[in-house]
């Protein structure tokens, strides 16, 4: 029987050496990433049956490259697998598009538990939060976007609030300055935000940053 193919998504090298050391006897590692652009560039032609992804991802995170990846890839399972915990992340995650959501700091065993419930089309919540989820999604049974924040967008905001200009922007994205600088105006015109501050507080509101204990 062919084994499980999983694509991790992390910029830690010492959790991707490590996860993998524990993965590769069971399941087949197809690719590893270290930001939210390149997941999405490479997960549609691998085709994985399952992706393990950290929500603070650089150039695009994990909320908004895990939500984009479900839609080119609705098949496909994804964890989460974070340093946050923040029971609001695990409600948005979950509600849409992950399948489990474990912590960086829970058993290692947890993560091997995950995935065999997830190709068996269960979820998994690790018990560390599992409590204080269920009690956020009675208290918000609507829990939604915070924003209409296009891909792109979300992109450019994430890379500028990171500290990137304009210019080291548009060479991420391979996109023109004048582009950045239209999706910049814009966000600020529609949100009504006036400085660069105000921008990076509105990049964390709206979780364009993810944020880490």
């Amino acid at each position: 029987m062919p084994k499980a193919r999983l694509l991790l998504a992390d910029d830690h090298t010492l959790v991707v050496e490590a996860f993998t050391n524990l993965l590769e006897r069971d399941f087949e590692i197809v690719a590893v990433v270290t930001d939210g652009i390149s997941l999405l560039k490479k997960a549609p032609a691998l085709k994985p049956d399952v992706v393990i992804l950290d929500l603070g991802m650089p150039r695009l995170n994990g909320l908004s490259a895990g939500k984009e990846l479900k839609r080119l890839l609705p098949l496909t399972k994804i964890i989460v697998l974070t340093m946050s915990e923040e029971v609001e992340l695990a409600a948005e995650a979950m509600r849409t598009w992950a399948s489990a959501f474990l912590l960086k700091k829970s058993a290692r065993s947890e993560l091997t538990t995950a995935i065999h419930a997830v190709l068996n089309y269960k979820t998994y919540v690790t018990p560390k939060i599992a409590q204080r989820l269920l009690e956020e999604f009675i208290r918000n049974p609507d829990i939604a976007d915070k924003t209409h924040l296009t891909t792109q967008q979300r992109k450019v905001l994430q890379l500028l609030a990171e500290g990137r200009n304009m210019k080291e922007a548009a060479a991420e994205l391979n996109i023109s300055t004048r582009t950045v600088a239209f999706h910049k105006y814009n966000i600020m015109h529609e949100h009504d935000l006036k400085t660069n501050s105000d921008l990076l507080m509105f990049a964390i509101k709206e979780r364009v940053i993810v944020p880490t204990p």
